[in-house]
């Protein structure tokens, strides 16, 4: 099979049947093999009687995934992924912003450029400035800390070999980072193609101003983990060895001073009279708890069972 279209939605029953027509005429026109994968996030609204007519009305195509509830895009994806079968997979947004007519140079950019994943850019969008702002500083944040330089990670549409989701596990809502992910995973041929991006024609927007903040937490963890993942000692044992030995210093400095003062028959008052003293002591305190949080994370990641496992590309 060419592609796998994986489409994750939440109560979009007014967009699915254009989308899948609209999908069907791409598909025919350019002779490709294909399966369209609707996973109904526990929708509300009419979105798994409309896939289930779709069933019947294209049987070869159609299939269809219905979560009891919403859990989100990222778990929607990622049971999207284990059902593909396509060689190149493709995924899209069921609201119509995405044109199904992109599909077919996102194919051709997997299969002829090799690329392991391709990356839609909505250059022109059509959202609000509310939107849009936030949008370009969550990119340019995350362009430096993946160092991947795309203009537009959280794009729906995205084209990827089917190696590559089946070697990356999306949670949570790591569905915007899933180009970092791949990555990780030893997937670097990353590219983008610009993307037309359409005005939404049924329903509202399902996500709020609550995904920027999420979003920069998600990406934070990604990338402590695929930097200490394995090895968190290297993080926390050298943030508390430096914390500790600063206190250790000062307080070093604080009896020094003391002494010099009783010698030279200067008026000191008590150490513990001096808030240096106990910020010294905190200093102490935090410093031998990081180091120890990073030992335990030691134990911890010493006693994983994937603490060994790699992503081996060919063997003979």
């Amino acid at each position: 099979m060419d592609i796998s279209l994986v489409i994750p939605l939440y109560n979009e029953a007014e967009s699915l049947p254009e989308l899948t027509q609209w999908i069907t005429r791409v598909m025919e026109e350019n002779h490709f093999s294909y399966e369209i994968l609707f996973i109904n996030d526990g929708s509300t609204d009419a979105s798994w009687q409309v896939i289930e007519s779709l069933k019947k009305q294209y049987p070869d195509t159609v299939k269809g995934i219905k979560f009891r509830r919403n859990y989100g895009k990222s778990p929607a994806l990622f049971v999207g992924f284990e059902k593909a079968a396509g060689d190149v997979v493709i995924t899209m947004d069921a609201d119509l912003q995405d044109s199904p007519d992109e599909i077919p140079e996102l194919y051709r950019m997997i299969t002829e450029e090799k690329y392991d994943l391709v990356s839609g850019w909505k250059k022109k969008r059509y959202d609000p400035l509310s939107k849009t702002l936030p949008t370009k500083l969550f990119n340019a944040t995350a362009r430096q800390v993946t160092g991947i330089r795309l203009h537009d990670f959280n794009c729906g549409l995205k084209a990827y070999r089917n190696e590559v989701v089946k070697s990356i596990e999306v949670y949570g809502d790591m569905h915007r980072y899933i180009p970092y992910l791949a990555k990780n995973a030893g997937y670097g041929r990353i590219g983008e193609k610009v993307v037309h991006h359409q005005a939404r024609k049924y329903g509202v927007t399902k996500f709020g101003m609550n995904r920027f903040v999420n979003g920069y937490l998600d990406l934070m963890t990604l990338w402590f983990f695929s930097k200490f993942g394995v090895k968190p000692m290297h993080f926390f044992g050298l943030l508390g060895s430096a914390v500790f030995v600063l206190g250790l210093l000062a307080t070093i400095g604080i009896g020094v001073n003391k002494l010099y003062a009783l010698h030279a028959n200067l008026p000191a008052r008590l150490v513990t009279d001096s808030p240096y003293f106990y910020l010294a002591l905190t200093a102490m305190i935090v410093g031998t708890q990081l180091f120890l949080t990073g030992f335990l994370g030691e134990l911890i990641s010493r006693n994983s069972t994937e603490r060994n496992k790699y992503n081996i590309e060919k063997e003979i």
